[in-house]
């Protein structure tokens, strides 16, 4: 019979994935095997610099966790797998893909985005989508430059009604 001590521990690990899942807007599970200790410690700066966390599970405990919540990605969770997860829709999703075009060792598999399954596809069709910041100012300079006409035509229209009176 297994220690009771090692079925709590194991048990609240499968709590933490549990939390992690709930409270984070996207996760991605991608394979690690390949990348080096410096690589990986690289990889968790960048995902901190956007406030995401990656972590590594036991595949057993993640199928556990993840079947509690009704998630299942039993095909996906074989061999070497880890974990990112972040409270920002794209910015894990993100992060990975620019690290994997560096690294040929990092490869997404499948993901979860805002409570949706993620296929690798659909994971990359969420990276190639601007930052944040990227599309704030696109925003804002649609909004310049529709300013920025109307001014143009008042401007015209105020030369156009002194030049006929």
């Amino acid at each position: 019979m297994a220690n009771k001590k090692i079925i709590e521990a194991k048990q609240e690990i499968v709590e933490e994935i549990s939390k992690h899942v709930n409270e984070s807007a996207t996760f991605v599970l991608f394979d690690y095997q390949g990348l080096s200790v410096s690589d990986m410690t690289t990889l968790r700066r960048k995902l901190r610099e956007t406030g995401s966390d990656l972590k590594i599970y036991k595949n057993t405990l993640t199928r556990r966790a993840l079947n509690s919540l009704n998630i299942n990605m039993d095909e996906e969770l074989t061999g070497p797998k880890a974990f990112a997860f972040g409270t920002d829709t794209i910015a894990p999703i993100k992060v990975l893909s620019d690290f994997a075009k560096d690294h040929d060792a990092l490869k997404m598999r499948i993901g979860m985005v805002d409570g949706e399954v993620a296929n690798l596809d659909l994971l990359n069709q969420y990276a190639s989508i601007p930052s944040r910041d990227t599309l704030l100012t696109m925003f804002a300079a649609g909004l310049m430059s529709t300013v920025k006409d109307f001014a143009i035509c008042l401007d015209l229209h105020s030369k156009n009604l002194e030049e006929n009176n």
